[in-house]
C-alpha cells in the first residue's frame, strides 16, 4: 500500500427499521419509580395500613358514625394542614398558626358581643386579622431575612400573649361570651359548623370543606404558574428570582393562606361551641405540620403534594379516635404521633432515594 494512501473511514450500518436509538440521560424510568416518586404515595400505604389495624382491634370503627367523627377530627385537621403544607413546599413553616386559629375566633366573638353587632362583622374583621397576620409573618421574613422559626415563634409568643390579656380585659374572664342567641349566628353557624345526613349518619361540613380545599390546593399546585412559583421558591429562592418568579409576592401570600386557614377553623371553633377559651391553640402548629411532614412534605421545601396531608390528617384523626375506641389508655396517643413522624420521615426518605437513583 502506498504511503499516501488515506484509510477507507468505517461506514456505520444504520439501525434496523423500526429499532430506536436510546440515550441513558432520557431514557424513561419504569412505573413504579415514577409511582413511587409521588411525595402521597408512602403515606397513603401507611393511612391504609392505619386504618385496616383499627378496624380489627377497635370494631366500634367499623359503625358508619364512628367513621364519621374519624373523619371529623381529621378535617379540623387537615383544613390547616392544607396551607401549612403549602407554605412548607414553599420552604418556610409556621409555628404561630395554632394561636392563630384562637386569635381569630377571639376577634371575632368579642367584637360581636361587646360592640352588640351582627355576628358577620366579627367574622370579616376576624378574616381581616387573620390575613393581616399572614402578610406581616411573610412580610418580616422577606424584609429580614430572618428563618421562618424566628420569626413566626416571636409572633406565637405574641399571639398567646395576646389572647390571654385581651380576653381577661374584656370580658373579666379567660373565656369569651355565649355569642349563640345574636344575629346572624344561625346563618353563620351553617356554613362553618352545620352538620347534614348521609345514609343515617351524621356528617359534619367540615368534611366537606377539607376535600373542597383539598382540591383546589392540588389544582393550584399542579395547574397553575402559581404552583410553579411555589415548587420554584421552596426549591431555591435565588433561582426562581433569576428566571423572574415574585419570590416576595410568593411567600407573603403563602403565610397569608395560612391566616386564612387559621380564620376557617377558628370560625368553626367559634360556631361549634359558641365561646372560646383563649388559652387553647397552643402545640396545635406541631400536629399541623406533623401531618405535612408525614403528607411527604419536606422541611427543606420545594417537595410535597396536597394530597399526601389529606392522608396525614386521617392518619391523625384515625389515630386519635381509633386508640379510644379501643379502648385503651389515651395517653398513647402521643407516642403513637411520635411513631407515625419518624416512620413517615424515614419511608419519605427511602422513596425520594429510590425515586431519584439511576
Amino acid at each position: 500500500m502506498s504511503m499516501t494512501q488515506q484509510a477507507t473511514p468505517a461506514v456505520e450500518t444504520p439501525p434496523a427499521s423500526g429499532q430506536k436509538q436510546s440515550d441513558g440521560r432520557t431514557r424513561q424510568r419504569p412505573p413504579a419509580l415514577r409511582l413511587l416518586a409521588r411525595p402521597e404515595v408512602g403515606v397513603f400505604l401507611g393511612a391504609v395500613a392505619v386504618l385496616v389495624f383499627f378496624l380489627f382491634a377497635a370494631p366500634p370503627v367499623r359503625d358508619g358514625s364512628s367513621m364519621a367523627n374519624i373523619l371529623y377530627q381529621s378535617s379540623t385537621i387537615g383544613i390547616m394542614a392544607l396551607p401549612v403544607a403549602l407554605l412548607m413546599i414553599g420552604g418556610e413553616f409556621d409555628l404561630s398558626a395554632g394561636v392563630a386559629v384562637i386569635t381569630s375566633a377571639l376577634t371575632a366573638s368579642m367584637l360581636s358581643y361587646q360592640l352588640t353587632l351582627n355576628v358577620w362583622m366579627g367574622v370579616i374583621v376576624a378574616l381581616i386579622v387573620s390575613l393581616a397576620i399572614g402578610a406581616f409573618n411573610g412580610w418580616l421574613l422577606v424584609r429580614t431575612g430572618l428563618p421562618s422559626f424566628l420569626v413566626t415563634l416571636g409572633t406565637f409568643l405574641i399571639l398567646q400573649g395576646v389572647n390571654l390579656a385581651i380576653t381577661k380585659l374584656v370580658t373579666g374572664n379567660v373565656a369569651t361570651d355565649d355569642i349563640s342567641d345574636m344575629d346572624g349566628f344561625t346563618q353563620a353557624q351553617k356554613l362553618f359548623a352545620s352538620t347534614f345526613e348521609v345514609g343515617g349518619v351524621n356528617v359534619k361540613i367540615t368534611v366537606v370543606w377539607w376535600l373542597v380545599f383539598a382540591a383546589l390546593a392540588t389544582w393550584v399546585l399542579l395547574r397553575t404558574k402559581y404552583g410553579n412559583w411555589i415548587f420554584a421558591v421552596g426549591g431555591n429562592k435565588e433561582s426562581a428570582r433569576a428566571v423572574g418568579v415574585p419570590v416576595t409576592f410568593t411567600k407573603i401570600s403563602l403565610f397569608m393562606l395560612v391566616g386564612f386557614g387559621a380564620w376557617f377553623v377558628g370560625m368553626h371553633q367559634l360556631f361549634s361551641f359558641n365561646t372560646v377559651q383563649s388559652g387553647e391553640g397552643v402545640g396545635q402548629e406541631l400536629i399541623y405540620i406533623a401531618a405535612a411532614v408525614i403528607g411527604g412534605c419536606l422541611l427543606t421545601g420545594g417537595y410535597g403534594s396536597a394530597i399526601g396531608p389529606v392522608f396525614g390528617a386521617f392518619m391523625f384523626g384515625m389515630v386519635q379516635q381509633g386508640i379510644v375506641y379501643a379502648g385503651w389508655n389515651p395517653d398513647w396517643f402521643k407516642a403513637f404521633l411520635g411513631v407515625m413522624l419518624l416512620g413517615a420521615v424515614l419511608i419519605n426518605l427511602w422513596v425520594q432515594r429510590t425515586a431519584t437513583r439511576r
